[in-house]
C-alpha cells in the first residue's frame, strides 16, 4: 500500500466508517477489514492519528484500528504478519513525538505502544525506554505528561509479564531506572506541594496529575521488580517515606475543596498510596516486615482516634481497616504451634505483632469499631425509612468488605477478634453487661449503641460460646425484646432476630424452638418491612440447621408459609423476591410432602412471577428452584403443574434461547425431578424431549444430567418414548461417542444398557449402529476397565435377552473381521472370560455369567449354517 496515494482513500474510508448511517457504515467497515493485512496500512493510519489537523472521531477510529493490529498481526509468528521493516518504522513513529492534545486518544496511543513494547521490549525496541527517560524530562507540560502516561502504560504492561525469563528482564530493567522513577515522583511531588501552598488551582491540578502517574510507575517497580526487595535500599527507603508523604497529603485535603477534580485526584493518589503497601505486604510479607510496625501505628492512628477527624474519608479508611486485617491475618506470619519449627522470619514478623497489639490498643480498637463503625448512620436510617428493601440489599453485600466500609469494619472485627479472642472476649462481655434490660425508646443513641453491641455478638457467636449463656439470654433478655412494637425500637427488633440467626447453628437449644418459631411468626407481621424479610432470613438458617426438627415446625408452618408468601407478594425488587423464593424454597424442601396443604397459593403466584421476570432471569433461577423444591414436595400430585411446568421446562433447556446461559442447569434439575414425580408419561411432557439433541451437542458439564433425565423417559414409558425418539438418540450417541471422555463413554453405554434392559426386543434394533463398536471394543481388549465392563453389560443383555439379534451381529462382525463365526465367538469368550475381573458390580457379574452359561447348551446354534 503506498503512503502517498493510500492516505486519502483510507481516510475517506475511516470517515465513513463513523457514520450513524449503517447504509454507510457497514461497507467502509468491510474495506478497512479488507485492508488489515495489507503491507502499509498500519503506516498509513499512523499518520492519520498523528494528523492533529483531523477530524477526532476519524483519528480515535484509526488508533482503535491500529491497536487491534497489533494484536492479530504484530507477532512474527501471525498470519499475514507485519513484515520488520515495517514494524521497525512504526516503532519508530511511535515515539517521535509525545504531544497528542486529546486526552483519550493520548491514552489509547500509550496503551498501543504499551502492547508493542510487551512482544518487543528491550530486544526489538532497546531505545523505548530511554526514549520515554528523556521524555519525561522536558519542560514542555504537554509533552511531558503525555510521556509519563505512556511510560506508565508500559511499565504496567512489562510488570504483567509472567515467563521467567521476561521476569528476568523486568528485574533487570526495574534496577536500572528505579532511582529515576523516585526522583522523579519526589519531583513532581514536591512541587504539588508548593503549588497547594501557593493556592494556583490549575497549576495544582497539573502537578498532581503527573504525581498520580509517576506513583503508579513506582507501584508497579516496587511490587513486581525485585525477588527480595527489603535489600534494597531505594526500595526500603521509598516504602518507609509513603508514610510522611501519606500525612502531608492528607493535609492537603484542608487545603482543597471538598467537590472539584483536584479533591478527586487527590484522594485517588492518597488511596494509591495505600495500594503499594497492600500490594507489598501481599506479594512480599517478609520483606515488609520492617514496615509492620509503622503500617499499624499509621492506620490504627487515622482510624481509630481523633487525629484522623476531618482529615480521612470513607475509601482511605477502608484501605487503612484491610491493611490491618492482612497484617493479622498474614499466614507468613504466623508461627507453628511448636516454634521451634517456624522461621526465623515469621517470629520476627510475630513479635512485632504481639508488641504493638497490647490490652489498651485491642481495646481501644474494639471499643471503637462497636461503639462508632457499627452504629447505624443517618444516611443508613433515611435510606431505611425511603427504600427498604434497598437497605437490606445494602447490607447483605456479600464480596464488597474491600470496598464497602460496613462490611470492612465488620470482617476487621471479626478477624481481629478471632486472632485476639482471650484478650477481647471480656471487653465484649462487658458492654453486653452494661445494656441488660430494656432501652428507653426515646434515647435513640442508646438504641443504637445497643444494635451495635448486639451486632458485635452475633459476628463473635463461634468464638463465645463458651462465655455466653446463650439460652438464658433468649429467655431473658432478647424475646422480651422481640416483644417491644413501638416504631422506634424496630432497629433492635431486626437486630435480635438477625442475632438469633448468628447463634442458631453454634447455641440454641432445641427444646426453645417453638419460643422462636412464635417469635418468627409474630416478626413476619411487623409492620416494618427490613424487619420481616430480616425475620425471613433468620427462618432460612433456622431450618437449614442440622438440629430441626420437623415435628416441633409443622404447628406453624400454614401461618409462616402463608406470611412468607404475603411478602414475596409484597416486595418489588428482585434481588428481595429471589431472597423470600429461597426461604420458601428451603421450607419446602425441609418439611417435603407435608407442605401439600399450603402451596396453592403459591402454585397460583408462581406463572405471574414467571412472566413478570421476563427480564430477570436470576430472579427466573430462583423460581426454578422453588419448582424444584414444590414438585418434590407435591410427588405425583406435581402433574397438575403441568400446564405451567413444561413450558418452563421446554424454555430454559431450549439452546435457541437466550435465557438458557442462566436457565440451564436449574431447567435440566427440574426436569429430572419432574420425570422422576411423574405418575406417566404425557404428551407434552413427552414432547420436551426435542430439545435434548442439542443439549447432547452441547457436551457440557450438564451431561450426566442429561443422562439421567434419558434414563427416566426409559423407565417411565420405554415404547413410546423409543418409538419416538430412538433414532435421533442413538445418532447423537454415535457423535458422543467420538468425542466425550470415557466418563462419558460409560455414561451413554449405561443409557443403552438400560434400553436393553426394560425393552429387550427394541432395544438391540433400536440401538444397532453402536453394538458394533461394543463387540469390537471386547475383541479388542477395551484397556479401561471401567469401559470395558460397561462393554460387557451391554454384551450380555443382548446375549442373554435377544439371542437372534446377537446372532446375527456376530454374523455382522464376522465378516468385519473376516473370520468364520465359531472363531470369532470364541476370541469373544475367552476375552470376556479374561476381564471377568474388570466386573465390580455384583448385578453385572451375575448378568456376565448368565450370559457365558446361556452358550454352554447353544450346540452351536448361534454359528450354525443350516440344519
Amino acid at each position: 500500500m503506498d503512503l502517498n496515494s493510500a492516505s486519502t482513500v483510507v481516510l475517506q474510508v475511516l470517515t465513513q466508517a463513523t457514520s450513524q448511517d449503517t447504509a454507510v457504515l457497514k461497507p467502509a467497515e468491510e474495506q478497512l477489514k479488507q485492508w488489515e493485512t495489507q503491507p502499509g496500512f498500519y503506516s498509513v493510519l499512523l499518520n492519520i492519528f498523528t494528523n492533529h489537523t483531523l477530524d477526532i472521531n476519524v483519528r480515535w477510529l484509526a488508533v482503535l484500528y491500529f491497536k487491534n493490529g497489533i494484536d492479530r498481526y504484530w507477532r512474527r509468528v501471525a498470519p499475514h504478519a507485519l513484515s520488520e521493516e515495517e514494524k521497525s518504522s512504526l516503532r519508530a513513529g511511535l515515539i517521535t513525538n509525545f504531544n497528542e492534545p486529546i486526552n483519550q486518544i493520548a491514552t489509547q496511543i500509550a496503551v498501543l505502544i504499551a502492547k508493542v513494547a510487551r512482544l518487543d521490549c528491550p530486544r526489538q525496541w532497546p531505545e523505548l525506554i530511554p526514549t520515554l527517560i528523556e521524555s519525561v524530562k522536558v519542560q514542555d507540560d504537554l509533552r511531558q505528561h503525555r510521556a509519563l502516561l505512556t511510560f506508565y502504560h508500559v511499565t504496567k504492561t512489562l510488570a504483567s509479564k509472567r515467563l521467567a525469563a521476561d521476569r528476568k528482564l523486568f528485574y533487570d530493567l526495574a534496577s536500572e531506572i528505579y532511582n529515576f522513577a523516585c526522583s522523579l515522583w519526589n519531583h513532581h511531588t514536591d512541587t504539588f506541594l508548593q503549588h497547594v501552598s501557593s493556592g494556583n488551582e490549575a497549576a495544582v491540578l497539573s502537578s498532581l496529575e503527573r504525581t498520580l502517574l509517576s506513583l503508579k510507575v513506582l507501584r508497579k517497580l516496587t511490587v513486581n521488580g525485585f525477588v527480595e526487595p527489603h535489600k534494597n535500599l531505594e526500595v526500603m527507603g521509598f516504602l518507609r517515606g509513603i508514610f510522611e508523604r501519606l500525612k502531608q497529603f492528607l493535609e492537603c485535603s484542608r487545603s482543597i475543596g471538598t467537590d472539584n477534580v483536584c479533591r478527586d485526584r487527590l484522594e485517588k493518589t492518597i488511596i494509591l498510596f495505600t495500594k503499594v503497601l497492600l500490594d507489598f505486604l501481599d506479594q512480599h510479607p517478609f520483606s515488609f516486615t520492617p514496615l509492620i510496625q509503622r503500617s499499624l501505628e499509621f492506620s490504627v492512628c487515622y482510624v481509630f482516634t481523633e487525629v484522623g477527624e476531618g482529615l480521612t474519608f470513607e475509601r482511605f479508611i477502608v484501605q487503612c481497616m484491610n491493611l490491618i486485617k492482612m497484617i493479622v491475618k498474614n499466614y507468613a506470619y504466623k508461627p507453628s504451634k511448636n516454634f521451634e519449627d517456624s522461621s526465623p522470619e515469621t517470629l520476627e514478623a510475630h513479635k512485632i505483632k504481639m508488641a504493638f497489639f497490647t490490652y489498651p490498643t485491642l481495646t481501644e480498637i474494639c471499643r471503637r469499631l462497636v461503639s462508632h463503625y457499627f452504629l447505624l448512620t443517618e444516611e443508613e436510617l433515611t435510606m431505611w425509612e425511603e427504600d427498604p428493601e434497598g437497605f437490606t440489599v445494602e447490607e447483605t453485600g456479600g464480596d464488597s468488605w474491600k470496598y464497602s466500609l460496613r462490611p470492612c469494619t465488620e470482617v476487621l472485627f471479626i478477624d481481629i477478634f478471632h486472632e485476639y479472642n482471650q484478650t477481647l472476649t471480656p471487653v465484649l462481655l462487658e458492654m453486653m453487661q452494661t445494656l441488660q434490660g430494656p432501652t428507653n425508646v426515646e434515647d435513640m443513641n442508646a438504641l443504637l449503641i445497643k444494635d451495635a453491641v448486639y451486632n458485635a455478638v452475633g459476628l463473635a457467636a463461634y468464638e463465645l460460646f463458651d462465655s455466653v449463656d446463650f439460652d438464658q439470654w433468649f429467655k431473658n433478655q432478647l424475646l422480651p425484646e422481640l416483644q417491644v412494637i413501638h416504631n422506634r425500637y424496630k432497629p433492635l427488633r431486626r437486630r435480635v432476630i438477625w442475632l438469633i440467626g448468628q447463634w442458631i447453628s453454634v447455641k440454641f437449644k432445641s427444646d426453645l424452638r417453638p419460643m422462636l418459631y412464635e417469635a418468627i411468626c409474630n416478626l413476619l407481621q411487623d409492620q416494618d418491612l427490613v424487619v420481616r424479610i430480616e425475620t425471613a432470613t433468620t427462618l432460612k438458617l433456622t431450618v437449614d440447621d442440622f438440629e430441626f426438627r420437623t415435628d416441633q415446625f409443622l404447628p406453624y408452618l400454614e401461618t409462616m408459609f402463608t406470611l412468607l408468601f404475603q411478602l414475596l407478594q409484597q416486595v418489588t425488587e428482585c434481588d428481595t423476591k429471589m431472597h423470600v423464593l429461597h426461604v420458601l424454597s428451603c421450607v419446602i424442601e425441609r418439611v417435603n410432602i407435608q407442605i401439600r396443604p399450603y402451596v396453592g397459593c403459591l402454585v397460583q403466584y408462581l406463572p405471574l412471577l414467571w412472566k413478570q421476570s421476563e427480564e430477570h432471569n436470576m430472579l427466573r433461577c430462583a423460581i426454578l428452584t422453588t419448582l424444584i423444591h414444590l414438585v418434590q414436595g407435591l410427588g405425583a400430585d406435581s402433574k397438575n403443574l403441568y400446564p405451567f411446568l413444561l413450558p418452563v421446562i421446554q424454555l430454559s433447556t431450549d439452546v435457541s434461547q437466550p435465557p438458557h446461559v442462566y436457565l440451564l442447569e436449574d431447567g435440566l434439575e427440574l426436569w429430572l425431578v419432574t420425570l422422576e414425580n411423574s405418575p406417566c408419561i404425557t404428551p407434552e411432557l413427552l414432547r420436551i424431549f426435542q430439545n435434548m439433541s442439542a443439549l447432547l451437542e452441547l457436551s457440557s458439564e450438564n451431561l450426566r444430567t442429561c443422562f439421567k433425565i434419558i434414563n427416566g423417559y426409559i423407565f417411565l414409558s420405554s415404547t413410546e418414548f423409543l418409538q419416538t425418539y430412538a433414532i435421533g438418540l442413538c445418532q447423537s450417541f454415535c457423535e458422543l461417542l467420538k468425542e466425550v471422555t470415557t466418563e462419558g463413554q460409560v455414561q451413554v453405554l449405561k443409557v443403552v444398557e438400560n434400553v436393553l434392559k426394560v425393552n429387550p426386543v427394541l432395544g438391540p434394533q433400536m440401538f444397532q449402529p453402536i453394538l458394533p463398536c461394543v463387540f469390537r471394543g471386547i475383541i479388542e481388549g477395551e484397556r479401561y476397565p471401567v469401559v470395558m465392563s460397561t462393554y460387557l453389560g451391554v454384551m450380555g443383555r443382548v446375549l442373554l435377552q435377544n439371542t437372534s439379534f446377537f446372532s446375527s451381529l456376530l454374523n455382522e462382525m464376522a465378516h468385519k473381521f473376516n473370520q468364520e463365526m465359531d472363531q470369532l465367538l470364541g476370541s469373544m469368550i475367552e476375552m470376556w472370560v479374561d476381564r471377568m475381573d474388570n466386573i465390580t458390580q455384583p448385578e453385572r457379574r451375575k448378568l456376565s455369567a448368565l450370559a457365558l452359561l446361556s452358550l454352554l447348551p447353544s450346540d452351536n446354534r448361534l454359528t450354525s449354517k443350516g440344519p
